[in-house]
């Protein structure tokens, strides 16, 4: 029987990138693999395994694959591979698999001469309480925090003065082990010493076998100006130390904006409430109102009403990756006043009764409110 298009095989199309290729090779493999596949079922999926196999090792090799493209099945050697009932059978996808495998079970494919395993240190996090001032400005400032120096007394070794530290038994020095399930064979983690391809018979006293003590250090940090609430800063390698050589992990600072008297943040807009007297708001005028470069001038017009929103262009905080700064917006509060003296009251009343001779024009929401109600009581 003829051989099928190693791209139909697969399920792609030709122009298909080599991570395509292997995911599609990885679904067809987990399909049909013989341990998955049972009774009548069997004969069948050890044929599409065995196909799906083949495609993927000719599509994974660049110059196996160049030669496909241009001629064909007659473009690549069938001989030079063992047929479907060759020598290799299943006992030749171990290579075919580990690339594809590698990231599931964990450890990279390693090479003979093999190696102890290498692992990135953990990130720290830091959480850091700014002022809004200090957030719109950017500041420069020090923290402390932990850092891991190599041990006085073992030098970094780990092991006790006077001994060193002996090649693991169990993984021979490689760091890793390998363990074989029906056709897989997986790299783990050597348990006994656990990736580091060492033991160490007498650990030290001091460090207790680490090799690192725990101290503090002061860090300069500086906090971009316009960084927002729940930003971070990342600070490279300044985290935990990674093991068998492997890199330093990272610093990450959490910014957490703390409460203003004032304004209240949304972005790169500034919102606060501006108290304004009765009869300001009625007479109009100008009114002072604080931001944050400063004092600014808002020109009230006559009858102004309590909720009207007033907004400062460019008054707000030029966010780290804005281009220029958001607006503050004013929200006029008109205060009713208190502790009144009886002449204050007795000129309330007058004005209240010159109010109620105008009629609605006065006031110009109470008209509609009272139709309102009239229609809800009805």
């Amino acid at each position: 029987m003829a051989k099928r298009d190693f791209y139909e095989v697969l399920g792609v199309p030709k122009n298909a990138s080599d991570e395509e290729i292997k995911k599609a090779y990885r679904k067809l493999a987990m399909k049909y693999h013989p341990d998955r596949n049972q009774g009548d079922a069997a004969k069948g999926a050890e044929e599409k395994f065995k196909e799906a196999k083949e495609a993927y090792e000719m599509l994974s090799d660049a110059q196996k694959k160049a030669a496909y493209d241009q001629y064909g099945h007659a473009g690549v050697d069938p001989n030079m591979r063992g047929g479907p009932g060759g020598a290799e059978g299943f006992g030749g996808f171990g290579d075919a698999f580990g690339d594809i495998f590698g990231d599931i079970f964990g450890g990279a494919r390693r090479g003979a001469g093999g190696g102890r395993q290498v692992y990135r240190g953990a990130d720290l996090s830091y959480a850091m309480e700014i002022t809004l001032e200090e957030a719109a400005n950017g500041k420069e400032t020090q923290i402390r925090i932990p850092s891991w120096d190599d041990c006085d007394t073992c030098h970094g070794s780990g092991a006790k003065p006077g001994t060193s530290a002996k090649t693991c038994g169990t993984c021979h020095g490689q760091g890793v082990v390998q363990m074989r399930q029906g056709f897989f064979s997986v790299q783990q983690t050597c348990p006994t010493c656990q990736g580091r391809g060492k033991v160490i018979p007498e650990p030290c006293t001091t460090c207790h076998g680490q090799g690192k003590i725990k101290r503090q250090k002061t860090l300069e940090i500086k906090i971009p100006a316009g960084i927002d609430d729940g930003q971070r800063i990342r600070s490279t390698g300044n985290g935990e130390p990674g093991q068998n050589g492997g890199p330093a992990g990272d610093l990450y600072i959490e910014i957490r904006l703390r409460k203003h008297d004032i304004f209240e943040r949304d972005g790169d807009d500034l919102h606060c409430q501006v108290p304004v007297s009765m009869t300001t708001a009625a007479l109009g005028g100008e009114i002072d109102v604080p931001t944050l470069q400063g004092k600014a001038t808002i020109d009230l017009p006559e009858g102004t009403q309590s909720g009207k929103t007033f907004r400062l262009r460019g008054k707000g905080i030029k966010g780290v990756r804005s281009s220029y700064p958001g607006d503050l917006y004013c929200h006029v509060a008109v205060e009713t006043p208190v502790k009144l003296t009886e002449h204050q009251r007795k000129l309330l009343k007058e004005l209240d009764e010159s109010f109620k001779k105008g009629g609605h024009k006065h006031s110009p929401n109470d008209k509609g409110w009272f139709e309102k109600a009239k229609d809800f009581f009805s």
